[in-house]
């Protein structure tokens, strides 16, 4: 039905049902303390900022206000990222470092939670697996727990290497999404952020059987690049990228990059129940009906596409800055063009058309190796402007 519910934009937590006016006033200590919060930091540094700073806050502030009342779990998540980063980043204020700390050095080091979180998501998809296979909640549980302790300690990896920038250096202070290390960091943190998401909104913790194992391939090729590559160096930008329009351009690319993922492996999800339940399998009872993993597709490429389009304006934009001109086909803007092309004929398909079903889900899941080429294979096989991202 056209105007069923399962195709209405809102979310569907166990809250859900709540009024709006009831969502605004459960949500009113998280919109006070946030926006205490982004007042201390305008009046403690906001002589510092200029502009493009203050949008940047701005942003930041919206973005998490409306995150924060439409999904609860984000009220948490964010001072238990935040609070453990602060805290490092006064320890080495303070002098100390991962030589003589071994908080600094086990546990808060940028390196050292990036770690972290690698071992905790490769564990979670273990638990994923087992849950499916083994038909378990209580797994299943465990599973969704290590998932979001690794989500954590990712952001938090995240948030005290931004600090350790300057440390070597004060001018090669940069948001750490400057190389092939950096961005996988933020892409296994944000895919499975995301996907905790989808899975708490739709009640379809089984999905997690199929999302996470391409997380774990990346936390896989995370660990190569930190321990042959040892691309997890600190270095300064080159001047391309010593650019305020960075600090948005790349985060918006990376929830277009993790809603896409999770789109893609919720498609190979749906063609396997659909298989299983034509033969009689036993898959499909432990998965979410077909309906609901059609409309998380839906969901995900949406709202994936929203903000893919976004950062690929901003990327012109930013291209214009640093290279003389919005557009320059460039590898990775054309593979950007092509992704871009590619969700526009899937919403397209699906809002103007009414497709649904097996035809959808393969275009899902056919999807991904246009994402990974233009996220992963233009850096590694093609050359341009963009050669930054090479290994």
């Amino acid at each position: 039905m056209a105007n069923s519910r399962a195709e209405i934009w809102a979310p569907e937590l166990p809250y859900a049902s709540r009024t709006w006016r009831d969502t605004i006033t459960r949500s009113a200590p998280w919109a006070i303390a946030l926006t205490a919060a982004t007042a201390f930091i305008v009046f403690q540094y906001g002589a510092q900022f200029g502009i493009w700073k203050y949008t940047v806050l701005i942003c930041w502030y919206l973005a998490l206000l409306v995150a924060g009342s439409l999904w609860r779990s984000i009220q948490w998540a964010v001072p238990a990222v935040v609070i453990p980063a602060l805290a490092a980043v006064w320890m080495y204020s303070a002098g100390q470092t991962p030589e003589n700390s071994w908080i600094l050095r086990y546990f808060l080091q940028g390196l050292a939670a990036v770690l972290w979180m690698g071992g905790l998501l490769l564990l979670a998809t273990a638990a994923y697996v087992l849950h499916v296979l083994m038909k378990n909640e209580t797994v299943g549980r465990w599973a969704t727990r290590l998932t979001w302790a690794g989500t954590l300690m990712g952001f938090i990896g995240l948030g005290v290497r931004w600090r350790e920038t300057y440390i070597g250096h004060p001018s090669w202070g940069h948001i750490p999404v400057s190389n092939l290390w950096e961005v996988f960091v933020l892409f296994c943190a944000s895919t499975s952020l995301f996907y905790l998401y989808y899975e708490q909104r739709y009640r379809a913790r089984a999905l997690g059987a199929f999302v996470m194992p391409l997380v774990a391939s990346a936390v896989g090729f995370l660990l190569w690049l930190t321990f042959a590559q040892h691309m997890d160096r600190i270095e300064p930008l080159i001047p391309a990228l010593q650019s305020f329009w960075m600090k948005l351009h790349v985060p918006m690319m990376f929830v277009g990059y993790a809603n896409f993922t999770v789109a893609s492996l919720v498609g190979l999800a749906y063609l396997l129940t659909k298989r299983s339940a034509v033969r009689g399998g036993t898959l499909s009872k432990m998965m979410p009906a077909p309906e609901i993993m059609d409309d998380v597709m839906y969901k995900a490429i949406a709202f994936g596409f929203l903000f893919f389009t976004t950062a690929t304006i901003l990327g012109a934009v930013w291209a214009a800055k640093a290279w003389g001109g919005f557009w320059s086909w460039d590898p990775k803007e054309t593979w950007a063009l092509i992704v871009w092309l590619n969700y526009a004929g899937y919403l397209h398909a699906r809002v103007v058309k009414g497709w649904r079903g097996t035809n959808m889900a393969w275009w899902s899941f056919m999807s991904i190796w246009v994402v990974t080429f233009c996220f992963l294979g233009v850096n590694l096989f093609l050359s341009g402007l963009h050669s930054y991202g090479k290994l």
